[in-house]
């Protein structure tokens, strides 16, 4: 026998293992896919569509003040548990929403529709007011916004307030004052001594301002002048003729230079207390002190009256002198 029939012998059962061994990881399911104890998949959105193609990204209505709206919220499980999801409104609109019921449990690879209803206030002003629904389960939260058109006469306002400069940075406020959902526009301009430094031109903002609502915004300025007095006005658009502009000002000074000049005139005010002070002390040295006044005209009475005195005192003596002198 040949040495390579014992090879020839093995070689069907080395065939046969690679085989079984192909097999098993074939039929075997994937470790990820056999775990049913981990967290189900779950989405909340507008009901209505055929797939998420046809999704609404938010609830939207409209009506009058005083009207009941109706949607629908479609909540769908894709994991092989059910699940309960509990149901509540936010924000203006929100608060205005009630549902058919506030806790919905959800079976197994299963789309659940929960009827909602949304009540205008009967005081509701005409314009746009927003809100969300929010569906909990878990620690895990959905938001579905909704947006809620009010009939009645519109009104677009909008003011920009509080424009500051700090450093390379524009800080402005927008507040809608009206009854509509604003989405401003900016536009940017900033002039020095010596011409305009920033120039941009009006572009939409990434925002959606509700009526009533006031948001702190920045503008970036990578590059201000290191010395110059500047004044930054801001405009503002949107539609339906909205519209406002703002200004502020402010001086750049290099710092070394500033704080150079600052050191300088107090070395300067020091050396002329100093010199001050020097030529008081040798005036006080090389000058008498004048004389009291007061004192003086005192002594020069007191030796009148005691000259007076003795003259009187001489006269009366004079008569006895000479009367002895006769006898």
């Amino acid at each position: 026998m040949s040495p390579s029939t014992p090879r020839l012998r093995r070689a069907p059962l080395v065939l046969t293992a690679v085989l079984a061994a192909l097999l098993c990881a074939l039929t075997s399911p994937p470790a990820a896919v056999a775990a049913d104890d981990g967290p189900a998949d779950w989405t909340a959105r507008p009901a209505g569509g055929g797939g998420d193609r046809d999704a609404r990204p938010y609830v939207y209505l409209e009506g009058t003040p005083g009207t009941v709206l109706q949607d629908r919220l479609a909540v769908t499980n894709s994991g092989r548990a059910p699940l309960t999801v509990r149901l509540r409104g936010d924000g203006r609109a929100g608060a205005w929403i009630r549902f058919a019921a506030d806790t919905v449990t959800v079976p197994a690879r299963t789309r659940a529709e929960v009827p909602l209803a949304l009540t205008v206030p009967p005081d509701a002003v005409p314009g746009d007011a927003s809100g969300e629904v929010i569906a909990v389960e878990g620690g895990e939260e959905v938001r579905v916004p909704v947006r809620v058109r009010i009939g009645g006469p519109t009104l677009a306002a909008l003011t920009v307030e509080d424009v500051r400069i700090s450093g390379g940075t524009i800080r402005y406020a927008l507040v809608n004052r009206g009854n509509a959902t604003l989405t401003p526009r900016l536009a940017v301009r900033a002039d020095g001594v010596f011409g305009t430094l920033l120039d941009r031109p009006e572009r939409p903002l990434s925002l959606e301002l509700a009526p009533g609502r006031r948001v702190e915004l920045t503008e970036p300025w990578p590059d201000p002048p290191a010395l110059d007095a500047v004044t930054v006005r801001l405009r503002v658009t949107a539609s339906g003729g909205a519209r406002d502009e703002a200004e502020a000002s402010a001086t750049y000074l290099p710092v070394l230079p500033a704080v150079g000049g600052g050191l300088l005139a107090l070395g300067v005010l020091a050396v002329l207390g100093s010199g001050a002070y020097r030529r008081r002390r040798r005036t006080g040295r090389g000058t008498p002190e004048p004389p009291d006044t007061e004192t003086e005209t005192e002594t020069k009475a007191e030796t009148e009256a005691e000259t007076e005195a003795e003259t009187e005192a001489e006269a009366d003596t004079r008569p006895l002198v000479k009367a002895g002198a006769e006898k």
